[in-house]
């Protein structure tokens, strides 16, 4: 896959680029609760402002669903975009409308103009092509770096460049799309080997496709969080009240065998921590997995389980590592998700980790510089390594 990039962009001096970058970052108490989105997007826009453009800004910001909310609006991620380039962010009210056509003829090169998120207009996640239209009324070319909103198909990804590109005007990936690309893309095509995979988060149903695609290339995949219950379940394993999916026993089991047919190995815990409750006030318990008593719940994995995850790390050539081990963010329930994480920072392998919650324990454990990359996408990274097609990528291929 090539993707058309900055390189490709041309003499942009004096122009105005739309830059799609995805800003969805946690808020709290009226500021940008973690940045990494926003620092991994500077790198595009330092490089446009560099070349002369005057740069409009993009991104949606939660869930909305069409409506303006004003816990949802994008004025805390201006004010910290502006702190990172060092100049003042023009944040606007609006998606669209006269105002930001007016704001956007008369910015400067260097300057950076902000929209609205662009969820409060219900054409975005219905790519529509009128709303796209006046977008594209904003800019003279487009760069796509959001890479966390690739998969989905809504107008400032999927139409929008397809209008700019057939009215003439160039539409690439910016260099954090270009990287995160790159990066997966060997993880798909040729990853050293082992190539181990650890997933962990709630549901088994949100990565049985990536499961399974994995079970074709990864030589491990490592199995935490609460998703790992279903397939102990499926196994004939006591789980207590951990959460289960009933509904999805069958599938699991097809996928174990597709495993087993691809000589891929699946490490489940062995022991894990319990409790009848995700509380800080409860008294934790470590119990064999496949025994957990009625009225307890697993909540993170054990010390037996980090150490034979850390021995199968330890030998790793590639690691992607998305979704945590447990309960991470209550310390009773966390020393599973930091072992993993330390573990896969001492390894020598090229290291990948992904999700938002895998990222927040890395940087809880201050092993940002331990790991080769961060990725920006949680389901656009596991779309990706599927193998599907994505809008935002596809639609940026020469």
């Amino acid at each position: 896959m090539a993707l058309r990039t900055l390189d490709e962009l041309g003499d942009i001096a004096g122009q105005r680029v739309f830059v799609r970058a995805d800003f969805n970052v946690p808020l709290d108490g009226g500021g940008v609760a973690d940045d990494l989105r926003i620092r991994a997007t500077i790198p595009t826009l330092r490089e446009l402002q560099d070349r002369g453009a005057a740069l409009v800004v993009a991104s949606h910001l939660g869930r909305p669903k069409g409506e303006a909310r004003d816990e949802l609006r994008l004025g805390p991620v201006a004010e910290r975009l502006g702190e990172l380039l060092g100049l003042e962010v023009m944040a606007l009210d609006e998606v669209v409308g006269d105002g930001p056509e007016a704001a956007a003829s008369h910015l400067e090169a260097g300057e950076v103009l902000l929209l609205e998120n662009l969820r409060f207009d219900r054409g975005e996640e219905d790519d529509d092509d009128r709303f796209a239209g006046r977008l594209a009324e904003l800019a003279d070319a487009y760069v796509d770096d959001a890479f966390g909103a690739v998969h989905r198909a809504h107008a400032s990804v999927s139409a929008l460049p397809e209008l700019m590109v057939a009215s003439g005007r160039p539409a690439v990936a910016g260099r954090l799309l270009q990287r995160e690309v790159e990066v997966l893309g060997r993880l798909l095509r040729d990853p050293d080997r082992p190539y181990v995979a650890i997933l962990g988060g709630a549901k088994v149903s949100d990565k049985l496709g990536v499961l399974d695609a994995l079970a074709d290339r990864a030589d491990a995949l490592l199995i935490g969080g609460a998703m790992a219950f279903t397939l102990i379940a499926a196994d004939g394993g006591s789980v207590g009240e951990s959460l289960v999916e009933l509904d999805r026993l069958d599938e699991v089991r097809a996928m174990r065998e597709h495993a087993d047919t691809e000589g891929t190995l699946i490490e489940l815990p062995v022991d894990v921590v319990a409790a009848s409750e995700a509380s800080v006030d409860v008294r934790p318990q470590t119990v064999p997995a496949r025994e957990i008593p009625p009225g307890l719940k697993a909540l993170d994995i054990g010390p037996r389980t980090v150490e034979e995850f850390a021995r199968i790390i330890a030998d790793a050539k590639t690691i992607l590592w998305n979704g945590p081990m447990g309960v991470f963010e209550l310390e009773p329930f966390s020393a599973g998700t930091r072992g993993v994480a330390t573990a896969i920072a001492g390894a020598p392998a090229f290291s990948v980790v992904g999700g938002g919650d895998s990222l927040l324990a890395v940087r809880r454990a201050g092993l940002e510089d331990a790991f080769d990359h961060l990725s920006t996408g949680g389901g656009a990274s596991l779309e990706f390594l599927e193998g599907r097609p994505l809008p935002g990528i596809e639609v940026l291929e020469d």
